[in-house]
């Protein structure tokens, strides 16, 4: 009974699972080179409006470090919100794959701004100090918070004026998407992204991230990052299957709006109880919230804890699955 712990505890999305079966007969060639990983520039071009590039990974880590590794090298640094996953969750994964060092940075609502990468830029042409050559925002915020599409437009501004390329996290990008109700080009390439981390995963996959390539700049290296990262796959159709799935019929977004609006009425049920403090808005598929001492013991007895930090919140997350009925069960453990 860990429902709301993470969006990784669902399991896989159906017609997910029907894409695998299916991809689970005949011969295949391998590393790549079969009619379903053929598709996936094609389908994702059509899903960016404009022509990508597309590596698929096993996980974020290595989704997120292979991008990184694109635009940082040995002498860079990597500018990152000082609460961001690939500083705090990634076990310097990031820095292995590129050699740069991540800087991390201050900002409200777990947000880089401009104000804060203003501090970096003194160093650049500095002998002795590592050289700022990218800038990576998480989407959504590891505390649940969206960038605005002018918040990312801004900074990609100071990128391309500092000649920093734009990397994005998006383990829960379609979580944003369907949040601020955009099209996934406004989101990316069209305010100023270099390379997308396009989780799948939390929403609904098996073990399946792509990193969406916009700069062609990256092309001639990516496919030698991929097998040096270990995520040339020799039977990599089970990856493109999962991909191809997801991004059909728009079952990424369907997924996504479901998990969305699930916690705001898990938010709105729990608003009513005496004793909870929710935050001020809910933009994704994530909250935190705090209960008394008691709640707290009533959740844990269910098994219906999630994630306490050393504040008292309590971290909750719904999934593509979560179902009206998980809501109910866990109210009434809150309210005893």
């Amino acid at each position: 009974m860990a429902e709301f712990v993470s969006d990784n505890v669902s399991g896989i999305h159906p017609k997910v699972m029907k894409a695998l079966q299916d991809a689970n007969t005949g011969y295949r060639r391998p590393y790549g080179n079969d009619e379903l990983s053929d598709r996936l520039n094609g389908v994702f071009s059509t899903l960016f409006e404009t022509e990508v590039f597309v590596l698929p990974c096993v996980t974020g880590t290595a989704a997120n470090s292979l991008a990184l590794s694109l635009m940082a090298g040995p002498i860079n640094s990597i500018c990152v919100h000082e609460r961001s996953h690939v500083y705090m969750d990634e076990c310097n994964a990031p820095e292995l794959f590129s050699g740069a060092r991540l800087l991390p940075l201050p900002g409200d609502y777990s947000k880089l701004n401009t104000q804060s990468l203003q501090t970096v830029v003194s160093e650049i042409g500095e002998l002795h100090s590592p050289q700022p050559s990218a800038i990576s925002l998480t989407q959504t915020t590891e505390t649940g918070t969206i960038y605005s599409l002018d918040e990312i437009a801004a900074i990609a501004e100071f990128a391309c004026f500092y000649k920093m390329k734009m990397h994005m996290d998006g383990a829960r990008f379609a979580n944003a998407v369907a949040s601020i109700g955009c099209s996934p080009a406004d989101m990316t390439w069209r305010a100023g992204l270099d390379a997308l981390s396009f989780g799948a995963t939390k929403n609904g996959c098996l073990a399946a991230e792509a990193v969406v390539i916009f700069n062609q700049d990256f092309i001639p290296e990516a496919r030698h990052r991929l097998k040096r990262s270990a995520q040339l796959l020799s039977k990599q159709r089970f990856l493109a299957a999962q991909l191809l799935a997801y991004v059909e019929d728009d079952l990424w977004l369907n997924s996504a709006s479901h998990a969305n609006s699930q916690m705001a009425k898990l938010a709105n049920r729990l608003a009513e109880v005496e004793g909870v403090e929710l935050p001020d808005s809910i933009g994704s598929n994530m909250m935190f919230a705090k209960f008394t001492a008691e709640q707290n013991q009533r959740l844990e007895a269910a098994g219906l804890a999630g994630y306490l930090f050393e504040t008292g919140h309590m971290r909750l997350v719904c999934s593509w699955a979560t179902h009206d009925e998980e809501i109910d069960r866990f109210v009434a453990a809150v309210t005893g």
